[in-house]
């Protein structure tokens, strides 16, 4: 999973001042209530210890927090703009997989761990700009927390990320991870100490990691933190604050009543909110987040109201998240603090969508005070037992062991584990032992540590080859089966202990090379091998080498075989019993003919190869040919050849036949010479679909699935709708093709599938939450194919950044005008109005909601309008001079507040009650 910070602007000439004047009006508001008690607060790279000029807090050298790492000051160029103390230096870790630092912390406390990142070209490699990947994760503790991704980001800004985490030790460990895009680096570490009553969700099992959190109303400061919000926490102010927008505050106490502080919002920001012109009734709150995986991310919003504007108003409202009811009409109380949330609400939705509307008997639109967005991060890794995490550090500073990488929990995560220590993870609901250590020839010197005796786990110890002096401790050995002490310096007697182990059979003790064996010719002191085992290996290894032998030539015979498979007679595979349908069934040997030897392949998929062939009578057909691999595996077969046999439209490829063969499992159908809607509209250089052509595709791939979804009994999910899937023949007719996804569905059932289908990009973002697969999926697919259809963009933008095609779409139109959307190939050869009208249907068929999707009829009857409407318009166009893809001011102004821009900081939009009933689709409610 990966979320992309907030950034804090460094090039802002006046921000420091500006909130140095803040920060003085609220200490004047709090009257010194507020306390840096418990604050851990470190300037990373820094050597000094200094108060904050902003917020007062103090900051600290991140000495004794952290082994290893390079201190760094930012570019000079680039220090006078830096917006705080903390983003003048750092500390960057070149060396090692994992380096972690150490906080102090209160077994059981809850916490908000902020990090603070300012690349500020410190390496004048000017990474963050170079084209490559800059990235690197974090941990807390043994669980992975986010990545810090800085590709093609600004180096003068600030970036943050924060978690809220209950310490399960008297230590918290915060670990960058290199991940080889990078080096990774840190400004600054902030702990700040909750209330065991705050963000209740919050537990050992479950950390949340700081996805959004707003204040609303009329503030001048860009980030309002300490000492207004006693804990620190980072409170940004709502950028947009235009019309339709208002802005309320009062200067009246807002009381926060008992059992609803969970969160204590400071009452600043419950003096003020942010509604509605009376004449708007719906207020969406948008912000996407880069590199986000929708798929994975889980987000919990908490929702800080309390009503500010005068006597016992009517506002009640309801709250969606991506048209999912989340809290049904609220209505916010009169000068008291009201938060809503559902802690078992932690939802699929990487976008943060959410819609405020007004319910119908509300005489006021609604309102809003603030907002937190959270993402979910499960603990699900355990720490190494805390004995043993003692009893190795014990190890580590008696032997000065600096030089070893040994960072963070020794044995989690698995892939960060101590190196020279193996670890015991059998019992998976309980923290992971240290079974063995090995430190051979790793330059010990002194005396051997009891710690080592103290771990009741560990059964394996091997401290060869060093220069470990004196004797054997005198201690009882709690576990260890293995003590190699060889090839070293120790010359003190062997304590009776370890020798009544040794004699039992309880231990192997290996003391060979060291002064104290130079009297004693015991076999613990002895190099010899065993002369039992040595025979048994001499007996093993011929035999092993023989059967190797006998497998790799069975290997050969087979692979000598399956080269000669040319001449194999496929007619023995054929299957004895056909299917009872009006298509022809193939042999093997007519279709190694029709396609001449399967000598022309036309397209390649996930299910095997598609060949071109010729029918006896001449006609033009296409083979497609399973993978071998998945003949095992494809069940549905004969299943679907039977429903496609059924299926005959005019907008539907044509099955002709198939082939049963336990060999060979293919579909032919008939051919398209003109290839499909992807290759004409990205890679057609030589030759561009007018505007015209393109709606007849559109409204022929149309009919084909209203066709399947209406008309087929039980109806058709096609599942994987793309343009890749849309056939051309020779007259440019729209033909569906594909079928391999295909199922069947009754009424009666509300789905057809949990397994996942269609291609990225395409696939309906409900079935992430909902794992349910209905016809509204394939009229999201079409809707992305509309837009394709329009943009002559793929429905993935690759690039400096990554967009979703419908998320394109509504940034271009927000910031622009709708003509920025259109494939440049059209050359402006397109009805402004026709355009409009297709971009509307097709945001329409990408809503969130299925339930808010138009069906396929509804679809082909609008397109149906559209094109008799783009050949009057070419022909008036013909006559007249005018422009015909020109906007008239208020159609775009309304354009505009339909297409809701959705960019990585945040974006407002409301729906207006009045005119415009087409619009009121793509509101949503």
């Amino acid at each position: 999973m990966v979320i992309s910070s907030r950034r804090l602007a460094s090039i802002r000439p006046t921000w420091n001042l500006s909130l140095l004047l803040i920060l003085v009006m609220m200490m004047i508001r709090v009257h010194g209530q507020s306390s840096t008690s418990g604050f851990i607060s470190i300037d990373c790279g820094n050597s000094g210890t200094y108060n904050d000029s902003i917020t007062g807090i103090q900051y600290h050298s991140d000495d004794g927090f952290v082994e290893g790492g390079l201190s760094y000051k930012i570019s000079a160029k680039l220090m006078a703009d830096a917006p705080s103390e903390q983003s003048k230096t750092l500390r960057s870790f070149p060396d090692g997989s994992r380096n972690c630092y150490t906080l102090p912390s209160i077994i059981g406390k809850k916490y908000l761990l902020r990090a603070v990142f300012n690349y500020g070209n410190y390496d004048g490699l000017n990474r963050t700009l170079d084209g490559s990947p800059f990235l690197f994760g974090l941990h807390i503790g043994v669980n992975f927390w986010d990545t810090m991704n800085l590709t093609d980001g600004n180096p003068t800004l600030t970036e943050w990320k924060e978690v809220l985490t209950v310490a399960t030790d008297n230590a918290m460990s915060v670990c960058l991870i290199n991940l080889g895009s990078g080096t990774p680096f840190v400004s600054a570490l902030e702990l700040r100490p909750l209330l065991d009553a705050m963000y209740p969700f919050v537990n050992t099992s479950v950390s949340v990691s700081h996805f959004r959190r707003v204040r609303f109303g009329k503030g001048n400061e860009y980030i309002t933190r300490y000492p207004m919000d006693p804990y620190d926490r980072f409170w940004e102010q709502w950028q947009y604050n235009s019309y339709p927008l208002i802005n309320l505050n009062t200067s009246s106490q807002v009381e926060i009543l008992p059992g609803n502080d969970y969160f204590n919002v400071p009452m600043a920001i419950f003096q003020e909110a942010m509604t509605l012109d009376p004449s708007y009734t719906s207020m969406w709150l948008t912000m996407e987040k880069n590199n986000v995986d929708s798929k994975s991310v889980r987000l919990l919003p908490i929702f800080h109201f309390a009503e500010i504007n005068g006597s016992n108003p009517n506002r009640r409202f309801d709250i969606y998240n991506a048209g999912d009811l989340l809290h049904r009409g609220f209505s916010p109380s009169l000068l008291q603090a009201n938060s809503l949330y559902d802690s078992g609400q932690f939802l699929y939705n990487g976008d943060a969508f959410y819609t405020l509307n007004k319910t119908r008997g509300s005489d006021l639109p609604p309102l809003i005070n603030a907002f937190e967005i959270y993402s979910l991060i499960r603990m699900e890794n355990f720490t190494a037992a805390s004995e043993d995490v003692s009893y190795m550090k014990q190890v580590k500073k008696h032997y000065n062991l600096t030089r070893i990488k040994w960072n963070g929990d020794p044995c989690s995560p698995r892939e960060y584990s101590w190196e020279g220590l193996t670890c015991d993870y059998s019992k998976s609901n309980q923290n992971p032992r240290i079974v063995e250590v090995n430190l051979s020839t790793s330059g010990l010197k002194g005396g051997l540590t009891i710690s080592f005796m103290n771990m009741v786990s560990l059964e394996n110890l091997d401290l060869s080859h060093n220069n470990l002096t004196g004797g054997i401790p005198d201690y009882p050995i709690k576990s260890i089966k293995v003590l190699n002490l060889s090839y070293n310096q120790l010359d003190g007697p062997i304590p009776n202990s370890i020798l009544q182990r040794y004699q039992a059979g309880l231990l192997d003790l290996r003391l060979e090379g060291n002064p104290v064996c130079s009297k004693i010719k015991d076999t613990y002191c002895s190099n010899k091998k065993n002369t039992k085992s040595t025979m048994v290996i001499a007996v093993i290894v011929p035999v092993v080498m023989v059967s190797l032998l006998a497998v790799m030539c069975t290997l050969w015979a087979l692979r000598w075989k399956g080269r000669s498979g040319d001449n194999e007679d496929y007619a023995m595979y054929e299957e004895e019993t056909p299917l009872h349908i009006d298509i022809r069934r193939f042999t093997y040997a007519e279709l190694k003919h029709i396609t001449n030897n399967f000598h022309s392949i036309v397209g390649k998929g996930g299910f095997g190869t598609v060949y071109h062939g010729t029918m006896e009578n001449g006609d033009e057909v296409a083979v497609k040919v399973l993978m071998e691999t998945s003949i095992a595996e494809s069940t549905d077969f004969l299943p679907e050849v039977q429903t496609l046999s059924k299926v005959h439209h005019k907008n539907l490829v044509t099955l002709q036949g198939y082939c049963q063969n336990t060999k060979c499992l293919a579909l032919v159908y008939d051919f398209m010479p003109r290839g499909n809607l992807q290759q004409l509209l990205r890679e057609g250089d030589d030759y561009s679909l007018n505007w015209e052509q393109r709606l007849h595709i559109a409204l022929d791939s149309a009919q084909g699935l209203e066709y399947l979804h209406e008309s087929c009994t039980p109806s058709i999910v096609h599942r994987d709708i793309k343009t890749a899937n849309i056939l051309l023949d020779k007259n440019l007719v729209g033909i569906i093709a594909d079928f391999g996804l295909s199922r069947a569905f009754n009424d009666a059932h509300t789905h057809i599938s949990t397994v996942a289908a269609g291609t990225l990009g395409y696939l309906d973002p409900e079935y992430h939450a909902t794992f349910q697969l209905t016809i509204k999926t394939d009229v999201y697919s079409f809707g992305i194919v509309l837009l394709e259809i329009i943009t002559g963009q793929p429905p993935v933008l690759m690039g400096p950044q990554t967009y979703h095609l419908p998320n394109w779409v509504r940034q271009k139109i927000a910031k622009g005008s709708i003509q920025d959307i259109v494939d440049k190939r059209l050359l402006d050869q397109y009805d402004s109005s026709s355009l409009q009208s297709v971009v509307e249907l097709a945001m329409n068929c990408v809503g969130s909601a299925a339930m808010d999707r138009p069906t396929m009829t509804e679809v082909v009857s609008r397109l149906k309008v559209l094109l008799p409407t783009v050949l009057s318009e070419k022909q008036y166009a013909s006559a007249s001079s005018r422009c015909t893809n020109s906007m008239d001011a208020e159609t775009r102004r309304q354009f505009r507040l339909l297409i809701s821009e959705r960019n990585e900081e945040s974006s407002f939009h409301s729906g207006y009650t009045g005119g415009m009933p087409e619009l009121n689709l793509l509101s949503g409610r």
